[in-house]
């Protein structure tokens, strides 16, 4: 009997209504810019699959350059809506947030990224090879270096047109990076931005091996970063069991109402905490390049083609640096006393380390790596500040760097040899006698990373150091002008170096390059200019879009 009525009861059962599982609500406006961004890549693939090779390079540049516009115009009619002020929201069911910084970190991105596929795209540099322009990529990034298919493949005019779908994947994980509002959708976003980042970084066309190292490096060390980062998501998720940093910042400071009765036994637990935070903030660290975690930047710098270099210098610090920010001030503020020290003992030595470093630097790129790990450091000054004005200080110096920077790797493909690009410093020897432009515009921006008054970098260095001594850190602005300082020498060595030496006879020749190189390195010398000479709008700005919604 028992038998007959367990069917039944599994009868009755059965018969319920089914239960309707909610479909999630997406605010798609609102996530417009990432969308798009998103949509061009994947059309890019099917560009790659279907056109024919003659058509790809074209059909791939038009695709990046359209959606890239698209997307920022997308983020200035959200931010021309008020979303960046009183019209905040947390969209995609509290995935993701639309607010001031979110929208200004994302125009930035994809400012920067519309100018390096400029970079990307240029044809002029290189020699032709039988009779076909060619890029500064691998004809096909499959082949062994040096081998049969390798040689097959330069002598039938192929270029590896992939790079534009892959730039454009980095460049959406790059967008929900710095405005992810839980801890797996920021994982998420980590891992589609750096994947495409490890190939892109192996596909030189010269110097093939040395670009292969470089990705390996990059991958293996990013790997483990990315390792770090998710324990530390799993740490926080055991403290306060949500993923939502509104949610574990209720934890944190005690007004959480709900407790799931299967975490209530490790909730509030301060050792899952501070220990999860400092794995997460590991994660975030070691994709800004900060001291201890820089290791891979100058290897990946020298190794990587150019554009990419200048590509992943400007942009992955942007999204790192939002995606810290949010971390920060939304997730941690109520641990303001615990992640201050550590912060600061990371930028004290971030800037003191990149400087010093740089001196002993013999070739360009690795100079440009280390000078970026002291921008790491003076960032950091400002995020340590801790208060409204630090936010807009960082986001004023995110735009301003990542330009400057942009606009030096651009110049740095422009000096070559019969090897390719000429990196090492002393060809770079009485170049202002042979080509004054090309040197008086690398001046330009050697002198804005050194931060001399009327550029860029002086008005972003001087924002950031206001809001740090404000913020009561004065002992971080006087390391930070030290070595400012020491910063200064080698720069102004590399002008010196250029306009007070002769060149030598042999010495590398400056290439022509197309109008797609000149526009984005004339870009780079009119931000740094205008941001220097007239930075209060852009202040302004930064300052209206400092605001996190919580």
């Amino acid at each position: 009997m028992s038998h007959a009525a367990s069917v039944h009861s599994l009868w009755t059962l059965a018969a319920d209504p089914p239960r309707e599982i909610p479909a999630p609500h997406i605010e798609y406006a609102q996530l417009a810019p990432t969308l798009i961004v998103l949509g061009g890549a994947v059309l890019g693939i099917l560009v790659e699959a279907f056109l024919p090779r003659r058509a790809r390079y074209h059909a791939q540049l038009l695709l990046s350059v359209v959606g890239l516009a698209a997307a920022f115009a997308a983020v200035v009619a959200l931010a021309a809506g008020g979303h960046a002020g009183e019209k905040a929201r947390i969209a995609a069911m509290g995935a993701v947030a639309v607010d001031g910084p979110a929208l200004f970190l994302q125009g930035t991105i994809l400012l920067v990224s519309l100018i390096a596929v400029f970079t990307f795209a240029e044809r002029r540099l290189d020699p032709a090879a039988h009779g076909n322009r060619v890029d500064s990529f691998a004809a096909q990034g499959s082949a062994v270096p040096g081998g049969e298919a390798e040689q097959a493949a330069v002598k039938a005019g192929f270029t590896t047109t992939e790079v534009f779908p892959l730039a454009l994947f980095a460049v959406g994980g790059m967008l929900v990076f710095p405005a992810a509002n839980d801890l797996l959708t920021l994982f998420v976003a980590l891992e589609v931005f750096s994947l495409p980042l490890y190939v892109l970084c192996a596909l030189a066309r010269r110097q093939r091996l040395l670009s292969q190292e470089s990705a390996v490096k990059y991958f293996l060390l990013g790997a483990f970063s990315s390792a770090f980062l998710l324990f530390g998501v799993a740490l926080l998720y055991g403290y306060a069991g949500t993923v939502t940093y509104s949610g574990i910042a209720e934890v944190v400071s005690g007004t959480t109402r709900t407790v799931d009765p299967a975490l209530a036994s490790t909730m509030g637990n301060d050792a899952l905490l501070l220990i999860g935070g400092a794995l997460v903030l590991m994660g975030l660290l070691f994709k800004v390049g900060a001291v201890p975690f820089h290791m891979w930047t100058p290897d990946v710098y020298q190794g990587a083609p150019t554009p990419v270099t200048g590509f992943m210098a400007a942009a992955t610090k942007i999204a790192g640096f939002g995606a810290l920010l949010r971390l920060l001030y939304v997730v941690l503020p109520g641990m303001r006393w615990d992640w201050r020290p550590v912060m600061w003992g990371v930028a004290i030595v971030t800037m003191l380390l990149g400087a010093i470093v740089a001196v002993t630097q013999t070739d360009v790129k690795r100079l440009l790596a280390y000078s970026s790990i002291a921008h790491a450091g003076f960032i950091l000054a400002g995020v340590i500040a801790a208060s409204p004005d630090g936010v807009s200080s960082v986001l004023f110096y995110l735009a301003a760097y990542s330009f400057v920077t942009l606009g030096a790797f651009s110049v740095v493909t422009l000096v070559r040899d019969a090897g390719g690009e000429a990196t090492h410093l002393s060809k770079w020897a009485g170049l202002g006698r042979r080509s004054p432009l090309v040197a008086a515009v690398f001046a330009v921006f050697l002198l804005a990373f050194a931060g001399i008054p009327l550029t860029s970098g002086f008005a972003g260095k001087f924002a950031v150091f206001k809001a740090a001594a404000q913020g009561g850190a004065g002992m971080l602005v006087i390391v930070g002008v030290l070595s400012s300082a020491i910063a200064a020498f080698f720069y102004i060595r590399v002008i010196v170096l250029m306009f007070f030496s002769e060149p030598k006879a042999d010495g590398p020749t400056v290439a022509v390059p197309s109008a797609l190189t000149s526009t984005a390195i004339a870009v780079g010398v009119a931000v740094t200019v205008v941001l220097g000479v007239a930075p209060q709008y852009f202040l302004d700005l930064a300052g209206q879009a400092g605001t996190f919604v919580r």
